[in-house]
Parts: structure tokens; sequence; C-alpha cells
């Protein structure tokens, strides 16, 4: 019996802008709360960056810039929101949900406050 390794759906270019949203998010508020400090926007693009070249796709300087504003806003907003603890909880469950196989109930909840707000940025 042979096993072939599992295909992930295709991505598309809308859902990966999505998905690279909610990872600076989570990168974010993991550094927000572990080491009391917000990236620049020129450090969520640079991170942006990386994490593209990995799948060897690239975006603009100015589209990075302008996921990455996308991410703090969205991170700043859960931070206002909920105590330190429960943000702590929240960077890591959705650093774990990066993994598709983890269950989450929060990233579901969180993904589409990403998709929320690109949605607001691209005028949808």
């Amino acid at each position: 019996m042979s096993r072939e390794k599992f295909q992930p759906p295709s991505t598309t270019e809308r859902g990966l802008r999505i998905a690279l949203i909610f990872a600076l998010v989570a990168e974010r508020l993991t550094i927000h709360y572990e080491h009391g400090q917000w990236l620049t926007q020129g450090q969520g693009a640079t991170l942006a960056a990386d994490w593209l070249s990995r799948s060897k796709r690239v975006f603009p300087l100015a589209e990075r810039r302008q996921l990455s504003d996308l991410s703090e806003q969205v991170a700043r907003q859960i931070s206002c929101t909920v105590s330190r603890e429960a943000g702590l909880y929240i960077a890591h469950e959705l650093t774990e949900s990066l993994d598709p196989n983890y269950p989450s109930e929060i990233g579901p909840a969180i993904m589409a406050e990403c998709e929320r707000v690109f949605g607001e940025a691209a005028g949808l």
C-alpha cells in the first residue's frame, strides 16, 4: 500500500494575503506579550518577505507594508480588548494555528477578522 504525500489545496492570491496578515498578527502579538514591543511597519514587511521567499513568491514592498499595517491594526485591536494573560493565550493559539493540522477555536475567528480588514482595505 503506497502513501501519497498530503498536498494542501491551492491557495488563491487573496487567500495568501489574508494568511500572511494572520501570520503577522501571531508574530506581532507574540513579540508584544513576550517582549513588550511592537514590530515596526518595516520589520513586518521584512518578515513577510522572508515568509514569501520560502514559497518563491514576491510581493512589492508597498504591498508588504500595507499587509504589515493591516496586521498591526488587528493585533492592536486584540491587545486593547483582552487581558495580558488572554493575549498570551491568543498569541500562542495563533502561532499553533499556523499548522493547518492544529485544531483551534480562536484561529478561525482571527482569520475572519484578517479577511474583513483586508476586504475593507481592498474596497471589497
